[in-house]
């Protein structure tokens, strides 16, 4: 085991108190850029084991709920800078485990709480999902196409962007603030928090006027014929994005589109026709032959890949985006640190980490 890690948080303790979704994947976060992660995880685990996201980690199997567990909770996480937790509100404290406690204990940890509608409020001990936060943060109702369902963007908006993102956000926030003060604080990370402000932006220009989130002509969920994606000969998808009308030329003239689509380009009213003719040019070839002419260029392209193909994209490979780590490729650590880089830390025994925070 290395003795000290090579990123920015090398140094840094946490214990995390295994969950699912956000606070495993904030854990990973912060174990690629340096820190020393103690996972306490009960017998048989979270129920979704996965390589990847739980990399990193040292894990002890502990039942918090008898004396004895909690005589092992109290004693790493006096000796830790970082504790994150993922329940409803109120179990912790229910566990002897709460802020209040644990602060009391150890005055310079910052306490990180994940939880989907945050710490109060009357939606506080209701169970929910991604898709239940997203949608009461008015982020689901715009994706989807007129006349039909709204369509969960898989769960990436709610738990990741605005959970785990957000938690890991507050905590180096926190441990920043804790430099000048000595002491440590509790980040109440609320996914329906978290939400509403990655919607700012949209908020923002709907309520000036210039975007509209109405789905018949939303120009950033699909409406708009220069901002969509198309089906291919082979059914492979292409996207397309070019928002600018310099990028929109590029695209009509490399593809043999016609040039006056330009006048009136953000008239949604010539949209579905228009979008109709570029439908019927783009499923004449293949998405080989599109990647071939149009990739690179200013039309604002890109091949809609599956997950499974990207580790092998020329792109993503001169980047390093995808690295090798016991016999698989995955998501290198991010982001990137010119003087600090982070790196995929080797799997820890809880003992040996135990024995070294013990000693120090």
């Amino acid at each position: 085991m290395n003795e000290v890690g090579k990123g920015p948080l090398s140094g840094v303790r946490v214990v995390e108190f295994t969950g699912i979704g956000p606070g495993p994947h904030c854990a990973m976060l912060l174990s690629d850029l340096g820190a020393e992660i103690l996972r306490i995880e009960k017998e048989g685990g979270n129920g979704w084991p996965n390589a990847i996201a739980d990399r990193g980690r040292a894990t002890a199997t502990v039942d918090i709920r008898t004396d004895a567990g909690r005589a092992f909770c109290l004693e790493v996480c006096a000796r830790a800078d970082v504790v994150i937790e993922g329940f409803r509100p109120g179990v912790m404290e229910r566990l002897g485990l709460g802020p209040e406690v644990l602060l009391g204990c150890n005055p310079r940890l910052v306490y990180g709480r994940v939880t989907g509608w945050g710490q109060d409020g009357p939606l506080a001990q209701a169970a929910g999902h991604d898709i239940n936060y997203i949608a009461l943060a008015g982020a689901l109702d715009p994706i989807g196409e007129k006349g039909g369902r709204s369509i969960p963007p898989l769960n990436l908006v709610g738990d990741f962007g605005g959970g785990s993102m957000l938690l890991a956000f507050g905590i180096v926030a926190a441990l920043f603030e804790r430099g000048r003060s000595g002491l440590g604080q509790v980040v109440d990370a609320a996914i329906v928090d978290g939400v509403s402000s990655l919607m700012s932006f949209f908020d923002g220009l709907r309520k000036d006027g210039q975007v509209s989130l109405d789905r018949s002509e939303n120009v950033l969920a699909g409406a708009a014929p220069f901002y969509r994606t198309y089906h291919c000969r082979d059914g492979r998808e292409v996207a397309i994005g070019s928002l600018e009308t310099k990028f929109y030329r590029s695209l009509l003239e490399l593809i043999g589109a016609p040039v006056d689509f330009l006048s009136a380009q953000y008239d949604a009213s010539t949209w579905p026709e228009r979008g109709e003719m570029l439908a019927a040019i783009f499923v004449q070839r293949d998405l080989a032959d599109w990647v071939a002419l149009l990739e690179g260029t200013d039309a604002c392209f890109a091949p809609v890949l599956k997950l499974g193909e990207v580790a092998d994209h020329p792109h993503m490979k001169a980047r390093s985006a995808y690295v090798s780590k016991n016999g698989r490729a995955q998501c290198a650590p991010v982001p990137r640190f010119s003087r600090t880089p982070g790196e995929i830390q080797d799997a820890k025994g809880a003992e040996e980490l135990l024995e070294k925070w013990r000693a120090s």
